[in-house]
Order: structure tokens, then sequence, then C-alpha cells
């Protein structure tokens, strides 16, 4: 078995998830090119980590700002603001303190909005 297949068998983990996106290959370049998640072929990826698996899907509307909001864990929340802007993503909410956390918020190409946090 290899490492993803391993750990995305955690009972009651997140462990899949589908992202809209109109042009997947796109979407691919992106989230790879910001978080190095690992894109395959037919729009699949896995998160840096290889704890979640997923599709980038044509065929989905774009969430926006609505609906589940998953978060990525990011060493340096202004940093992956930067990557983000120039992998053509967009601030959406600025960075703020969250207890001990710095939390911010952006929309991807597609317009799917995601959070980013580090610890403070």
């Amino acid at each position: 078995m290899c490492r993803v297949e391993a750990s995305v068998f955690r009972p009651g983990g997140v462990t899949y998830l589908r992202i809209p996106a109109p042009d997947p290959e796109a979407a691919g370049r992106f989230y790879g090119q910001v978080f190095g998640w690992e894109i395959r072929d037919r729009g699949s990826f896995s998160d840096a980590g290889g704890y979640v698996i997923g599709h980038f899907i044509s065929d989905l509307p774009v969430a926006g700002g609505s609906g589940i909001r998953p978060y990525v864990y990011v060493d340096d929340v202004d940093a992956t603001l930067e990557a983000i802007a120039a992998g053509g993503g967009a601030l959406a909410t600025p960075p703020y303190p969250e207890g001990d956390l710095r939390v911010a918020t952006f929309t991807d190409p597609a317009g799917n909005e995601v959070g980013i946090w580090q610890r403070a």
C-alpha cells in the first residue's frame, strides 16, 4: 500500500474532497504550486501530507463563499497569500488573529473560497 492509501483510511477523518473547478487542469496547477499537492491524471490529487485525496470536478457549481469551507494549515500565512496572488487567486478575508492562530481566506482561480491558518 502506498503512503496516501494507508493514511486516508482514518475513521472519522476528512479524507476526500470534490473541489468544483471549470478547468480541473488549471486548478491542479494552482493547488500544486501553492500548497505542494500531488496532482495526478484526470483531476485527482492528494494533499501535501497524504491525508486527503480528491478530484477537481468540472460539472459542480463553484462554491464561492457558501457551503463548507476547508482550511489548509500553512507555515506562513503572508507568504502563502503571496503565492496565492501569484497563482491567480485573490484575498477574501485579510489575516486576523484567532486565539494563538493567524487565519485568512482567499478565492482560488475558479472562485471557491478556502481558508488558510498558521500558529502565531
